[in-house]
């Protein structure tokens, strides 16, 4: 086998709002659904670039997992709030396109497209959870 054999499949990302984030995913950034799961809070949706790769992000329960403490859940929730818990960093080739698309379906602005002094020129904006998306542009 060699790291070519290796992709990434799923990324996981938290939601308090599986509806919420639903809505941010497939109407502000585009992505279409690929599964949804469960319900109420107990939820796990999965979202990914239309007509595109395997790769996907899964909104999914904050802390669902049994083996976290209630301190652990209560860390987890402070650090949503203040949108330090989880990130993810997308890519286009057209950045102020997808800026614009964005800003103009409700998403919150972080900050607009800039060069950034270590290469990369991107954008951010905060998904309903708190997270941080940040948006690449690339060649």
């Amino acid at each position: 086998m060699t790291t070519s054999d290796v992709t990434i499949h799923q990324t996981f990302l938290p939601t308090g709002d599986p509806e919420a984030s639903l809505a941010f995913y497939r109407d502000v950034v585009g992505f279409e659904v690929r599964l949804d799961v469960g319900q109420g809070q107990m939820r796990w949706i999965t979202v990914g670039p239309a007509g595109g790769s395997g790769t996907s992000v899964v909104l999914h329960p904050p802390a669902a997992d049994p083996g976290v403490t209630d301190e652990e859940r209560r860390t987890i929730a402070e650090m949503m709030a203040k949108g330090t818990y989880a990130s993810l960093i997308l890519a286009t080739k057209d950045l102020d396109a997808v800026f614009e698309r964005m800003q103009a379906r409700g998403g919150e602005v972080v900050q607009e497209p800039v060069a950034q002094p270590y290469g990369v020129r991107d954008c951010a904006f905060r998904d309903p959870a708190g997270n941080m998306i940040r948006i690449q542009e690339v060649p």
